[in-house]
């Protein structure tokens, strides 16, 4: 069982569904409105354990109620707490989410406490991997990767600028294809993963193209926690000595069947899961 550390963000969703987005200055009226469990360092630790992998989370929550609800299903599922920090005074992170009638979304995320997150070496000491996200300070992610004594993963999201000196220590960075044209060198990461939605992705090694896949085809419900899911089973099939083009499909994958269901963590696959639909 391959041994993850994941240093990222909590939330808690707050959704609304539209039958479809909203121009900028427009207002439109939701079908509904509800809470759910998030944050991709939160979901892409619930991922890889729901796919097989023993995960423990670094991670900041406030001492409010939010906090308790925000880490319920990683508790239920068996996620490690032991990195955890409870910061006195204040809030749990949040995100606003709004998803149309075909599952795109648009997302605005409030910190909280993601933005006082600090990585110590005890937090990732002895992982075979650690995945990190930009959910949380520049400080913890660079924390992770000079850290870390196995396969480094990062999810560049939300985007914004990374150092040469960061990518360097990085083994593979997750992105779209927004990201990947936001973000300058990131192909002096080891590798780096571009996601396109339907249209599937592709692995670069040393600049190039070393695999391609596309996702089976599915009915797109909510997208919202589509790239935690391909994140996580990419790394974990990875770490499983999965060749790239195998490794790559089976992450493609995991990100459509976590399109088919609403909510963020609600919606991630187990490994039976995803077994049956490959």
């Amino acid at each position: 069982m391959p041994r993850i550390a994941v240093v990222g963000s909590v939330n808690i969703d707050l959704v609304a569904r539209v039958h479809r987005l909203p121009a900028p200055g427009e207002s439109l009226a939701a079908g509904d409105l509800c809470r759910v469990p998030g944050g991709k360092g939160a979901n892409q630790a619930l991922a890889a354990r729901r796919l097989g992998a023993e995960v423990n989370l670094v991670a900041a929550v406030g001492d409010d109620a939010a906090g308790d609800e925000a880490l319920a299903l990683l508790r239920q599922d068996g996620v490690g707490l032991d990195g955890l920090r409870r910061e006195p005074g204040r809030s749990t992170g949040h995100a606003v989410i709004i998803v149309d009638d075909s599952g795109e979304t648009m997302i605005v995320a409030a910190a909280g406490a993601n933005a006082t997150l600090q990585v110590g070496p005890d937090d990732v000491r002895g992982a075979d991997a650690v995945l990190t996200v930009l959910g949380v300070p520049d400080t913890a992610v660079a924390a992770a990767a000079e850290q870390a004594s196995g396969l480094v993963v990062l999810n560049a999201t939300p985007a914004r600028a990374l150092s040469d000196e960061l990518l360097r220590k990085v083994d593979l960075v997750v992105v779209n294809t927004a990201e990947y044209a936001a973000i300058d060198g990131l192909d002096a990461a080891g590798a780096v993963a571009v996601t396109a939605g339907a249209e599937g992705a592709v692995l670069r090694r040393g600049g190039k193209e070393v695999a391609r896949a596309e996702p089976p085809p599915i009915d797109a419900v909510d997208g919202t926690a589509a790239g935690d899911a391909f994140t996580a089973a990419l790394t974990v099939a990875l770490l499983d000595g999965a060749p790239d083009s195998d490794a790559l499909r089976r992450a493609c994958a995991a990100g459509a069947l976590a399109a088919t269901k609403a909510g963020a963590q609600p919606s991630l696959p187990t490994a039976a899961e995803l077994e049956a639909v490959l």
